[in-house]
């Protein structure tokens, strides 16, 4: 709720604090006087077009500063910190200057911000009723939430379950509409896969055959070089003809034998002798190996250098295509087979996500219907409660009208059209709300819904202005009444030229002008018990010392104290 606004230079006002407290806060005084100035300072705080001529006259600048009391958790805070600031101990500080050259600057908690984001704020702060650009509920989108609140529990929960189904069926939607969008891409796909896996299967690459294979090939090019050398080297080492070319193990054979002859004469040669036996032993292994190495290079064909080469060739092919690397050609020949899989069951899946969605469809139709018809209800009882209240206030021609029409398509709170309309008399037709009525109706019309909302919503503070234009006697009174009941679930500020409008008030702040040849200057001063009466006699008689003025205007006090127990603060 507000708790403070300073004004300085601001029109008339020279200087002013205007504080403010629960309940209901009334603001009066003569014409002239400077009333309009408060709720110019208040609208400069919630964001609305500086006019460098609203400045007071000699001076460069006006400046005006608000003190809000927020909860923890409001929305409020979390807005506030987006915009770089903090709700310092549940106190938030707006302010405003306007120079002479029209320069404009908003802060928020000592923090210069965008102008913009104190009209944001001010939405979540305030309500001002007294113009049709002013309706908080000018937006269809606002006129179905005021109907949902205002609808209780029993629509509350309708409208989770139909919004859990909603979730759910716009999801399938999405996957339904998305998959039949790409069912042909996936089938061509699908056909570039299917040629790939076969092509690979046929194939079949293993694991470094590439290099296996090109080992082979190396080897097959230079098979009659590998056959002379394998050749001389076992001739070298075992020879067949050993009289014309002594080979290595029997050369070897030989110097072990000559030592073993003399190793009883010295020990160290029979370790030597010993060597040497093994030597020969290593020696005709390799002799061994060289002959087998020599019998496969015999029992190779000619033609098979002709299969390693196209089977190498086939592999490259592969490995440009899927590659560049065999294990990648592997590795895509695996998962390209499973995304196939996956493709070739895109059909299965529509079946079966389009049966999902029929299911879907009909619990949503059931819903929705079922949210409609708790919607028209509460239309019904919503209208029948504000057209008594408009009856109170001097609009008994007039009646309210919310229509619960079907809309289009579903959406997340439902398929219904919410409107909030206004017959001015028995057979009018229902306009919308601000169309056709004066300043006046208009905030009556929009007192008689607040009060009946603000009995199943939370609402912010409210500030009416017009409220009582073209009303009197019993009909004020209803007006000052509505005011009281609806400042008893939110705070509420009314500019007013009735006392039977500021009897009901909790708190009484006067504008008084002072005028001289030289300057105008207007103070606001809060009114105790017997300034209010005096003033309310004033309202009444244009006399605040009239003996029957103030016998009235304090017949009218100690009646709305009986009636709500407002006390002066």
């Amino acid at each position: 709720m507000i708790e403070e606004i300073y004004i300085r230079d601001l029109g008339v006002i020279q200087e002013a604090r205007l504080p403010f407290g629960s309940g209901l806060t009334v603001i009066t005084g003569e014409t002239g006087a400077g009333k309009t100035m408060v709720l110019s300072a208040l609208g400069l705080l919630l964001g609305e077009r500086a006019d460098s001529s609203s400045i007071r006259r000699g001076q460069d600048q006006a400046f005006v500063e608000g003190r809000w009391l927020i909860s923890k958790d409001s929305p409020v805070n979390e807005r506030v910190r987006d915009a770089g600031s903090e709700v310092d101990q549940g106190e938030l500080i707006l302010n405003r200057s306007v120079s002479s050259e029209g320069r404009s600057r908003a802060a928020v908690s000592g923090r210069s911000t965008p102008v913009g984001v104190l009209n944001e704020l001010g939405e979540m702060l305030v309500v001002v009723h007294g113009q049709s650009d002013q309706i908080r509920l000018k937006s269809a989108v606002a006129q179905r939430e005021a109907l949902d609140q205002f609808g209780g529990a029993e629509l509350q929960a309708a409208l989770i379950r139909y919004q859990q189904t909603f979730k759910s069926w716009r999801e399938v939607t999405q996957r339904l509409e998305a998959l039949k969008a790409s069912l042909e891409e996936r089938a061509a796909e699908a056909n570039l896969l299917r040629e790939a896996v076969a092509e690979l299967e046929k194939l079949d690459p293993k694991p470094g055959e590439d290099l296996e294979l090109s080992e082979k090939a190396e080897r097959f090019n230079n098979l009659e070089i590998l056959r002379s050398a394998a050749a001389l080297a076992h001739e070298a080492i075992s020879s067949e003809n050993f009289a014309e070319s002594p080979d290595a193990v029997g050369l070897v054979g030989q110097a072990r034998r000559s030592l073993e002859q003399v190793s009883n004469h010295d020990p160290e040669l029979g370790r030597l002798a010993g060597l040497l036996r093994d030597l020969g032993l290593q020696l005709n292994d390799v002799s061994g190996e060289i002959s087998r190495y020599l019998a496969s290079l015999d029992l190779e064909g000619a033609g098979e250098i002709d299969l390693i080469q196209e089977r190498r060739a086939a592999l490259t092919a592969a490995m440009r295509k899927y590659g560049p690397t065999l294990d990648e050609v592997i590795s895509f020949r695996m998962s390209a087979s499973d995304r196939l899989l996956d493709l070739d069951s895109s059909t299965e899946t529509v079946d079966q996500l389009g049966f999902e969605y029929q299911h879907l469809s009909e619990a949503l139709k059931v819903q929705a219907d079922e949210l409609t018809g708790i919607r028209k209800s509460a239309a019904e009882r919503l209208a029948e409660r504000v057209t008594v209240e408009l009856r109170e206030l001097a609009m008994s021609g007039a009646s309210l009208v919310v229509e619960v029409a079907y809309g289009d398509a579903y959406s997340s709170h439902g398929q219904d059209l919410i409107s909030i309309q206004l017959s001015s008399y028995p057979g009018a037709e229902p306009r919308p709300l601000g169309k056709g009525a004066s300043g006046g109706e208009l905030s009556r019309i929009m007192l008689a819904i607040e009060v009946v909302l603000a009995e199943t919503q939370q609402a912010p503070t409210f500030i009416f202005d017009e409220v009582d234009a073209g009303v009197g006697g019993a009909a004020a009174i209803e007006v000052g009444r509505r005011l009281a009941m609806l400042a008893q679930r939110a705070q509420v500020i009314v500019v007013t030229h009735l006392a039977q409008v500021a009897a009901y008030a909790n708190e009484h702040l006067r504008v008084l002008k002072t005028s001289s040849t030289e300057f105008t200057a207007t103070d606001v001063v809060a009114l105790d018990s017997s300034a209010r009466v005096e003033e309310l006699a004033r309202m009444l008689s244009g006399l605040s010392d009239s003996e029957s003025g103030l016998a009235h205007a304090a017949e009218l006090r100690e009646r709305a104290l009986a009636e709500f127990a407002v006390g002066d603060k």
